[in-house]
């Protein structure tokens, strides 16, 4: 399934912010290459969190995803986590994700159905 955000294919955003993002470290705030490559990381992985949601496949691992990218950009700013809370902030990411998306899906056939294919 081809799926576009805005109007657009995701490899065409997510090159629009690779470039947006040399052009403001070269010409309007000094940022290092480290930090230009965690911003390219996170947005490429919002752009996987939109496409996922969108074709509703994939949506938990786009989402944990995201907030991995997220929190790691976060770090390289200077959030200033220990290992602990980071561990604990991303396993209560994907257990609520976990939990919205089981309440979003159906199984593809009734219960009656898979309690006799299991007899």
């Amino acid at each position: 399934m081809k799926s576009t955000v805005f109007g657009r294919e995701p490899a065409v955003w997510a090159g629009l912010v690779a470039v947006l993002v040399q052009f403001v470290a070269a010409f309007v705030v000094d940022v290092s290459q480290d930090t230009q490559t965690g911003v390219n990381i996170a947005a490429v992985a919002l752009l996987g969190l939109i496409v996922a949601w969108k074709v509703h496949d994939g949506v938990v691992a786009a989402l944990t995803g995201f907030a991995q990218a997220a929190l790691a950009l976060g770090m390289n700013l200077g959030l200033d986590w220990s290992a602990d809370k980071q561990a604990a902030v991303m396993a209560f990411i994907t257990v609520v994700a976990q939990a919205f998306v089981r309440t979003q899906v159906t199984a593809p056939v009734p219960a009656a159905a898979a309690q006799l294919v299991q007899a």
